[in-house]
C-alpha cells in the first residue's frame, strides 16, 4: 500500500483464506454447546454465474466431484438460482459431518477459484436449527475472509433476529474470525441450505 492509499483512506482487501472454513466444525462445537444450535448437514456456495464454456467445465466438475457417492447413499448437489441471478449450490451431509459438508464447500470454492473464476465467489454457509426450531446460518464472506452470523426470524417475513445475532457473534468470536463491520452481515433470504 503507498502514499497515496494512505492519504485517501484506501485499504488493501483482505485477502480471502478458503481454509477458514475449517474451523467451522470446531465452532459448531462451541454453537450447540452454548446455544443449542446443531448442524442441518446442509451448506451452500453463492456465486455469479458466468457464461462460456470454462465456466460450464469447471460446474460439471463440481458437479462430479460432489456427486460421486450419491450412489452410496449420499445425497446429489443442487444448483438454483436466486431473484438477483446468483447462483446457488446446495450441498448435503449427515447433520453429524460437519467435517464433511465443509470439505464439499471447501472443494466447490477451491475448483472455481482455480478455474480463474475466484472473484466471482460471494459467500458460503452452513445451516443450523436449534429445538424450537429457530434458523441460523453461518456465512463467510469470501472477499472480506470473515464470518457472520444470519438468523431469520420463523414464520417473520424477512425479518432477522438480531440479538441471536450478536449473542453467536460473542459466542464464537473465539472460533472464527467474525466480520467486524454490521453493515456487512448481509441478508440471505430464501438461502438454500438455511
Amino acid at each position: 500500500m503507498g502514499l497515496l492509499d494512505s492519504i485517501l483512506g484506501r485499504s488493501k482487501p483482505v485477502r480471502p483464506d478458503l481454509d477458514q472454513l475449517f474451523a467451522v466444525p470446531s465452532a459448531a462445537l462451541t454453537l450447540q454447546a452454548a446455544t443449542g444450535f446443531t448442524p442441518t448437514g446442509l451448506g451452500s456456495v453463492c456465486f455469479a454465474g458466468v457464461e462460456g464454456g470454462a465456466f460450464a467445465r469447471v460446474r460439471q466438475d463440481v458437479r462430479d466431484l460432489l456427486d460421486a457417492d450419491t450412489g452410496r447413499g449420499g445425497i446429489p448437489v443442487e444448483f438454483s438460482r436466486d431473484d438477483y441471478g446468483y447462483t446457488w449450490l446446495l450441498a448435503g451431509h449427515a447433520p453429524d459431518d460437519t467435517a464433511g459438508l465443509v470439505n464439499d464447500l471447501h472443494a466447490v470454492n477451491t475448483l472455481l477459484q482455480d478455474g480463474g473464476f475466484g472473484p466471482q465467489l460471494l459467500c458460503s454457509l452452513i445451516g443450523f436449527r436449534d429445538p424450537q426450531g429457530r434458523s441460523l446460518a453461518l456465512v463467510y464472506l469470501y472477499k472480506r475472509g470473515t464470518f457472520y452470523p444470519f438468523a431469520p426470524v420463523p414464520g417473520g417475513g424477512e425479518k432477522r433476529d438480531s440479538q441471536l445475532e450478536l449473542q453467536v457473534r460473542a459466542v464464537l468470536g473465539d472460533d472464527l474470525r467474525v466480520e467486524g463491520d454490521l453493515a456487512r452481515w448481509f441478508p440471505v433470504w430464501g438461502a438454500p441450505g438455511i
